[in-house]
C-alpha cells in the first residue's frame, strides 16, 4: 500500500472494505472511513491510483474530496487482508464488507468472495449488498443471487442496504436515511455502527425481500414519471404515477413474500419520491428524454444508465408468474421495448376500468 494511503483511524476499531468504486461505493466508503479503518476496491488499477493520488473519485463523484484515512486498492485480496487482522488488534469485532457493485456484477464478485473468504485467519466478515434491480438473465433479486453463489460458506451473515440517496448528497456530507435489512440482527448492528452518526441515520428491519423489491420497482415508475414530465402532463399526473405506482411496487412485494408496511418506509415511499422526482435520478432523466421522444437506444448510446429499463422486464415476468397486475411496469415495458408512442401507453392506463382503492396491500390469505 503506497505511502500516505494507510487508514488514520484508530487500529482498535472494527474495518470496512468496499467493493466497488462507483458513485455509490465510493460515498460509503467515504462515510465509513471517517470513523472506522476503510479500504475502497476499485476493478481498474489506474482508477485507484487516480483516486489514492488525488482523494477524488473524478468520474464518479467529481469535486468531491474523499478522506484522507480511506485507503483503495485495486487487488480484491488485498481488500480482504485488510480485513483480516488478529483478534486482538480489532477487540474481536467482525469486520464488514459493503458490496458498492451493479446487480450485473454481483454474481461474479460473489464468486470471487467464495474464493477468498476461506482464507481469511480472522472472524468471517459480515456481507452487505447495495444494488438494485434484477439479474438480468433470469430475473432473481439481489438476496437469491448471494444466497445462490456463497452457499458453500456456512455460517455467512448477510443484508441489503438501501434508502433514498444519492451518491453525491451523502459523499457531501449531507443529511441522509438508510435502511439496512437482515434477517440476523449483529448484520444489522455491525452496519449501523459502520455508518450511522453525524449526517446519516440508519434503520434496521428484517424484510429483505420487501426493501429489495422497493429498490427494483422504484426505478421503473421513475421512468414513467419521467415520461410524463416529458409529455407535460403536469403534477397531477405525476402525484398519480407515484401514488399507484406505490401500490404496484406493494403488490408484487407482497406476492414475493414482503411486508406490505415496508413499502411506507424509506426503501418504498422514499426511495420512490426521491427517484421520480429529484433532478440527480438517472432513471427519471431517461423517462425525460424518452417523454420528450427519443427512442431508448439513443439515450443509453449517449451514455445514460437506467436501470429501471434493465429491471422493468424482469419485473413483468416474475410478476406474470405470480398472477400479479403491474400496469405502469407494462405501460413503461409497451414504451421502451415495443416501439409503442409514450403517449399511447398513456392512453391505455387511462382506458383502464375503475377499480375500488382500498385493500389492496393485504397479505394475500
Amino acid at each position: 500500500m503506497p505511502p500516505g494511503n494507510k487508514p488514520d483511524v484508530a487500529a482498535a476499531t472494527p474495518r470496512v472494505a468496499v467493493l466497488g468504486a462507483g458513485s455509490w461505493g465510493t460515498a460509503l466508503a467515504a462515510v465509513a472511513a471517517r470513523r472506522h479503518p476503510t479500504m475502497l476496491w476499485a476493478r481498474q488499477p489506474d482508477q485507484a491510483a487516480a483516486i489514492a493520488a488525488a482523494r477524488e473519485n473524478a468520474r464518479y463523484l467529481p469535486g468531491v474530496s474523499l478522506p484522507a484515512g480511506l485507503a483503495v486498492t485495486a487487488d480484491l485480496a488485498q481488500a480482504l487482508q485488510f480485513l483480516d487482522t488478529p483478534a486482538g488488534q480489532t477487540g474481536g469485532a467482525e469486520p464488514l464488507i459493503i458490496l458498492g457493485v451493479p446487480v450485473a456484477g454481483l454474481a461474479d464478485i460473489c464468486q470471487a468472495l467464495l474464493t477468498l473468504l476461506p482464507t481469511l485467519t480472522g472472524p468471517l466478515p459480515h456481507i452487505v449488498w447495495t444494488c438494485k434491480g434484477f439479474e438480468k438473465h433470469d430475473g432473481r433479486l439481489p438476496h437469491e443471487i448471494v444466497r445462490d453463489t456463497l452457499a458453500g460458506l456456512p455460517g455467512l451473515r448477510v443484508g441489503v442496504l438501501s434508502g433514498p440517496s444519492f451518491a453525491r448528497e451523502v459523499a457531501q456530507g449531507l443529511p441522509v436515511g438508510l435502511t439496512i435489512a437482515s434477517d440476523d440482527p449483529d448484520v444489522c448492528r455491525r452496519t449501523t455502527t459502520a455508518l450511522h452518526g453525524g449526517a446519516v441515520r440508519v434503520y434496521a428491519g428484517d424484510d429483505v425481500v420487501g426493501v429489495e423489491v422497493g429498490g427494483a420497482l422504484k426505478n421503473i415508475i421513475a421512468i414513467a414519471c419521467g415520461v410524463s414530465d416529458g409529455l407535460r402532463l403536469g403534477t397531477n399526473a405525476r402525484a398519480a404515477l407515484i401514488t399507484r405506482g406505490l401500490a404496484e411496487m406493494s403488490r408484487f412485494g407482497v406476492a414475493l413474500g414482503a411486508r406490505a408496511d415496508t413499502f411506507a418506509g424509506l426503501t418504498g415511499l422514499g426511495d420512490l419520491v426521491l427517484t421520480a422526482t429529484g433532478d440527480l435520478s438517472r432513471n427519471r432523466r431517461v423517462g425525460l428524454e424518452i417523454g420528450g421522444g427519443r427512442k431508448l437506444e439513443e439515450v443509453l448510446a449517449g451514455g445514460m444508465t437506467a436501470e429501471g429499463a434493465h429491471a422493468a422486464r424482469a419485473a413483468l415476468a416474475r410478476a406474470a408468474a405470480l398472477n400479479v397486475d403491474l400496469p405502469i411496469t407494462a405501460a413503461v415495458c409497451a414504451v421502451l421495448f415495443e416501439g409503442v408512442a409514450p403517449m399511447t401507453a398513456v392512453s391505455t392506463l387511462l382506458a383502464r376500468d375503475a377499480r375500488h382503492e382500498g385493500g389492496e396491500l393485504r397479505a394475500p390469505d
